[in-house]
């Protein structure tokens, strides 16, 4: 037992050191940070760039009906023509370079001006812009209207005020709109993280095996191993590499994000003039922050977030979701020659973890204590992800089901793998051939 235990450890200590000591391993590591950084300054960048850039609409007003309505502000530039014929604002606003020209002809009432308005640019004019035009001409509008049936707008302000229910739990605690959102959301990124290292981690166990098994390697190593420890070794050394490649973006995206900050000074108040809401909502939240009392309700909503549960159960679900499908991933590079050779074999690996991430995830999101919620929380293949989601909810998942969860799981990896552990054990001294389903059941049922 210890004689096998120090094989296993040598095995893991191997693969780890091979992953961590490969060019393009160091070579990624060094770089994703980077670059994620990198990008993440370009959008910002761009996004200032883009609401620099004002465009200039000419507005040739020959009703009696619009004064005030076309105000600077936002992206947009308001010059007014007078004056010039139709045909004459055209070209004139041709020749400038402007964006376009909005033409309001004269008529009797404004109801009959209406359908005549319209904007002539050099081609389709983007949403955005027909939107803010729009808005200010619906404006214009319902003040007729309002003043049509003797409606003050101090009266329609007064009508259509939202209307912002209390919620409560049966103890008196308020619940803030957005803090279950916002819970959900921490779930759900813990859950990604998962999926991500599922998919890139234990692709990494199947090329590895593959390499190996191609490069004959293989059929010397298991002569003083079995076959078992080898693939036990494998995954858990991959593991350990990716844990540490995790580690190292994680404190050096975090870090250079910093650096990046406080060059371009970058602060909350710039990213809220730079976001696609309207400079009426802006305004309103700036105008209008939450009160004091709601942020620290918030703020212990958020305290109150089961932490130490959540941690622990991410480090299990990690642990436990990674082992399993890693399995899989070495006994499909066991049984195959190379990796295209593999698509045959990827369609039941990946189904359970799309299905976890948005089957499960939407369920969660809408109804977290569901039927659909907690059946994909306790099937093995997708209770990695989905659980992990429910757990920050307000209403704390039931202890049995998390513990029936974590049995399932531990019952699911220890018969994948036997199962793995039987089709590697085969599979990987076939050489030639494209293996089936049908091959893959007859290498289970040998002793």
């Amino acid at each position: 037992m210890l004689k096998a235990m120090e094989k296993l450890k040598l095995i893991i200590l191997r693969e780890y050191l091979a992953k961590v000591r490969n060019k393009s391993f160091i070579i990624m590591t060094i770089l994703s940070p980077v670059i994620m950084v990198a990008f993440a300054s370009a959008v910002f960048f761009l996004i200032q760039l883009n609401n620099k850039d004002k465009k200039v609409v000419a507005i040739l007003n020959e009703s009696s009906f619009f004064s005030d309505e076309f105000t600077n502000g936002g992206s947009l530039t308001y010059i007014e023509l007078k004056s010039l014929s139709l045909q004459k604002a055209k070209d004139s606003v041709t020749q400038l370079g402007f964006y376009g020209l909005l033409h309001i002809p004269s008529g009797s009432s404004l109801e009959s001006t209406l359908p005549k308005i319209e904007l002539y640019t050099e081609g389709a004019a983007s949403i955005t812009i027909r939107s803010i035009l729009e808005k200010r001409i619906t404006k214009r509008m319902q003040a007729e209207k309002l003043k049509k049936y003797e409606i003050s707008q101090e009266a329609m302000d007064d009508i259509s005020e939202d209307y912002a229910l209390k919620n409560a739990d049966f103890y008196g605690k308020e619940n803030l709109k957005g803090v279950n959102e916002i819970r959900s959301f921490i779930g759900a990124a813990l859950g990604y993280i998962i999926m991500m290292f599922i998919v890139v981690y234990g692709a990494f166990v199947m090329r590895s095996v593959i390499e190996e098994k191609t490069s004959r390697i293989i059929e010397v190593i298991i002569s003083s191993v079995k076959p078992f420890q080898l693939m036990l070794g494998k995954i858990i050394g991959t593991g350990l590499a990716g844990i540490t490649q995790f580690s190292i973006w994680i404190v050096s995206a975090l870090v250079l994000m910093a650096i990046v900050s406080a060059i371009l000074g970058v602060n909350a108040s710039d990213y809220m003039e730079n976001t696609n809401l309207p400079a009426e909502a802006v305004e309103k939240l700036k105008e209008s922050p939450p009160s004091h009392e709601k942020v620290q309700i918030m703020i212990q909503e958020i305290v109150d977030i089961p932490w130490v549960t959540l941690l622990i159960s991410f480090a299990l679900y990690f642990s436990l979701g990674y082992l399993i499908y890693s399995s899989i991933y070495a006994a499909i590079g066991a049984a195959v020659d190379s990796e295209t050779d593999t698509q045959q074999f990827m369609l039941p690996v990946i189904l359970p973890i799309l299905l976890a991430v948005y089957v499960g995830g939407f369920s969660v999101f809408s109804n977290p204590h569901g039927p659909i919620a907690v059946a994909f929380s306790l099937f093995p293949l997708t209770s990695p992800i989905v659980m992990l989601m429910r757990i920050p909810a307000d209403i704390p998942v039931p202890t049995w089901q998390i513990l029936l969860s974590i049995t399932l799981l531990i019952g699911t990896f220890l018969l994948l793998v036997w199962t793995a552990a039987k089709i590697y054990r085969v599979g990987i001294l076939m050489h030639g051939k494209k293996p089936s389903y049908k091959d893959l059941y007859k290498w289970l049922k040998y002793s």
